[in-house]
């Protein structure tokens, strides 16, 4: 933030939203932390936050969510890895509840700026064809051919903020983040994404004395990952800016899951073979950030190695699995540093 000021974080609770509130009362913001789980769900709490339970589908809840917000940054939304967007599309879809009930909320508490939490999956299906893709500008989500499910309620609310800006004067900022990782993320249970995944998955294996681990696809699928404190960066100094449409915001870092898997094992310093389930859910073939526009804007992109993002999220995952294997469920973080400067 440029200066402190009152800020909302809606899915406060989750994996981004718990690093972004950290973040922002680190630098001195009054922030009011908003999920609907249960605050003993939440994947990190952060002291001097006002943290409260709220269900911002409910206009009441939305409004005192937002209440005296100069700034508003909604996270909040159904949606995990591939494996449970891909079989959960409506509950991803009725995520457009929370966008419109937050949107009508800000424009009636006169918020100064609000942003949304737009995804890749908003890009068109017929350019993510082929492992070796052409990086992804913003303008190819256009012709429209989103993810299905989780892609249309994305794209469906970064026109909603575009024409809340237009016939109502809110101050709306739209990034489309791309594959984040890191600790304090979902690990198991069905939402987890790639790399929690593969990191769940090599340190399962290793605790059981295994000898392979299950890969999704043939592997050569490709992605980039950007690792949360480059997304938190790269949020927080977006919002400062004058950029009033929809951004990339990805590492440009490409790899093939099975290169994924490689790195993973090399830093946990296992030899494990593969075998592969070409049944499961798998995405698009090829997936990248051309992050020419975000450069140009804020002379910035991510930059986090993956390999180095991974050293931490494997060390982190790995302690989750021994301690559910010995000792229960982890409990709730609430001192954890960001890992990068």
């Amino acid at each position: 933030m440029s200066s402190p000021s009152n800020v909302t974080v809606t899915g406060a609770g989750g994996f981004i939203g718990g690093y972004l509130v950290r973040e922002l009362v680190k630098r001195g913001a009054n922030v009011r932390a908003v999920d609907i789980r249960p605050k003993a769900d939440w994947y990190q709490i952060t002291p001097g936050a006002d943290s409260r339970q709220l269900d911002c589908r409910r206009p009441d809840d939305a409004r005192e969510a937002v209440a005296d917000a100069h700034r508003v940054f909604n996270l909040a939304a159904d949606m995990g890895g591939m494996g449970f967007i891909e079989t959960h599309k409506a509950e991803c879809m009725l995520s457009v509840e929370i966008a419109t009930t937050m949107l009508r909320a800000c424009a009636e508490a006169d918020v100064d700026r609000y942003f949304f939490s737009s995804s890749a999956c908003v890009y068109a299906a017929g350019k993510q064809t082929d492992p070796a893709v052409t990086a992804l500008r913003e303008e190819d989500a256009y012709p429209a051919m989103p993810e299905d499910g989780y892609g249309w309620e994305k794209l469906f609310t970064e026109r909603l903020c575009r024409h809340f800006t237009e016939d109502f004067g809110l101050d709306t900022r739209v990034l489309r983040y791309h594959n984040v990782y890191g600790p304090h993320t979902a690990w198991t249970g069905g939402r987890e994404k790639a790399p929690a995944a593969m990191c769940r998955k090599v340190a399962e294996a290793e605790l059981a004395g295994a000898d392979h681990i299950e890969i999704w696809g043939d592997g050569q699928q490709t992605r980039s990952f950007m690792f949360i404190d480059d997304c938190v960066r790269g949020t927080l100094a977006f919002m400062d800016s004058d950029c009033l449409e929809p951004l990339n915001l990805g590492s440009s870092e490409l790899v093939t899951i099975l290169e994924l898997a490689d790195l993973v094992q090399e830093i946990a310093g296992t030899d494990l073979a593969y075998t592969h389930d070409t049944s499961a859910p798998q995405g698009v073939r090829g997936r990248n950030s051309d992050n020419t526009r975000i450069r140009g804007v804020l002379g910035f992109e991510p930059d986090t190695p993956l390999r180095a993002g991974l050293a931490a999220t494997y060390e982190w995952v790995s302690r989750q699995v021994q301690e559910a294997a010995g000792h229960g469920a982890p409990t709730v973080d609430t001192d954890r540093e960001l890992v990068t400067s």
